[in-house]
């Protein structure tokens, strides 16, 4: 023979070889994939044994009276796909006695920490941001917005409501770092805008008393978070849920040098429990224009025998999108009077004597659009 004769030789044994080693493997593999679903055979044996008997001896492949054939010629079928239909075909021949189902293991309660946190973060404003943009950045946040952790079992179900009107570009970016920021803190939430239709007077305090009521329409929550539109976190490890107290998130904002410019400041963003705000009658509907349903706010938790609760000056901090004040919100010359009257006011004003009416409620893919008639301002007393 050659000297090229034997190399050729020498060639197709190696080939065969490794073709023979392949083989081996891939049987092995095969053998450990499925050895642990074995039992199927034996189930399928009775199955067949059992419909057999119940057709009077026809058919021994039947399984509640149809013919059992799976074919494997077929593009993609598999010899899992043929043990799946008959774990699917089986129960209906007679299960064992002695099977019972598998239930699912119970998620357990998410951490009080969650261990993603990142901590203090970099919030800018001069990057473009587009609703296209923030949606492909959250493909796990459903219809309306709203997200459940996967993992673990939150403890509260939270409604995050913001008032709006004309703010389209700051919701982008609110969307943008708050839907990371709140899967990260394993919050099972929706996001929920209530948008003030017209040109009348801005009535913040109000808008948020219909988010509520909207919001528990949709679904059955039992914390809240009042949010304006321009506030950013400027650290994850401020928790969007509720406390054993009403909670004030926003205590240190850029615009008032990372400092809380006075105690009963309750503004920026809120949280309360469903029991919380119940108990105080939800917040005042007569505060039109800029100012003042914040403190009143306050007021009404003290009154009711509450404390304000607040995370650590470090933790609580907020960047405000810079912006022009809007038409139509200018400060409200009445906001100091009404604020001294809180007490004779609250059990009559509030979400006990809400009236809106509602246009249109959208789910859109980030959030959940609300928009609403709230009607207008009463008269101003006239001065002579």
């Amino acid at each position: 023979m050659s000297r090229l004769g034997r190399t050729l030789e020498r060639i197709c044994k190696g080939v065969l070889l490794l073709c023979l080693v392949h083989f081996l493997i891939m049987m092995i593999l095969y053998f450990d994939v499925y050895s642990q679903r074995f039992d199927i055979f034996s189930r399928f044996n009775n199955g067949r044994n059992t419909s057999g008997a119940a057709g009077n001896g026809r058919g021994g492949g039947v399984a509640g009276g149809h013919r059992f054939l799976h074919n494997l010629s077929r593009p993609n079928a598999t010899f899992a796909s043929y043990l799946a239909t008959a774990e699917r075909l089986l129960p209906s021949a007679g299960t064992p006695a002695n099977h019972t189902p598998a239930t699912p293991k119970p998620l357990p309660p998410c951490p009080e920490i969650p261990p993603g946190l990142v901590g203090r973060l970099l919030i800018e404003f001069s990057s473009q941001m587009s609703m296209e943009r923030v949606q492909r950045e959250n493909p796990s946040v459903t219809e309306g917005g709203r997200y459940v952790p996967l993992d673990c079992r939150p403890k509260w179900k939270v409604a995050v409501i913001i008032p709006f009107r004309h703010r389209d570009n700051h919701l982008k970016y609110w969307l943008h770092y708050l839907h990371p920021i709140l899967r990260r803190q394993k919050i099972h939430y929706g996001i929920y805008i209530i948008n003030q239709l017209g040109e009348d007077t801005f009535n913040r305090a109000k808008l948020l008393n219909v988010g509520y009521t909207e919001a528990v329409r949709d679904s059955d929550y039992d914390c809240f978070i009042f949010s304006d539109v321009d506030l950013i976190p400027m650290d994850d490890r401020n928790l969007y849920h509720c406390y054993d107290q009403p909670r004030h998130f926003a205590i240190a904002m850029d615009k008032f040098g990372f400092r809380l410019p006075y105690a009963g400041y309750f503004g920026g963003v809120s949280g309360l429990s469903k029991k919380q705000f119940l108990k105080i009658n939800g917040f005042p509907n007569e505060y039109w224009g800029w100012g003042g349903e914040d403190d009143d706010i306050y007021n009404r938790i003290t009154l009711n025998g509450m404390k304000v609760s607040r995370p650590d000056v470090r933790i609580g901090r907020y960047r405000m999108i810079k912006h022009e004040r809007d038409q139509h919100n200018e400060p409200n010359p009445q906001r100091f009077n009404k604020i001294q009257n809180t007490k004779n006011t609250m059990k009559r004003d509030g979400i006990s004597s809400l009236t809106y009416r509602l246009a249109s409620l959208t789910k859109h893919p980030l959030y959940t659009n609300i928009s609403v008639e709230i009607g207008k301002p009463p008269p101003r007393p006239f001065r002579g």
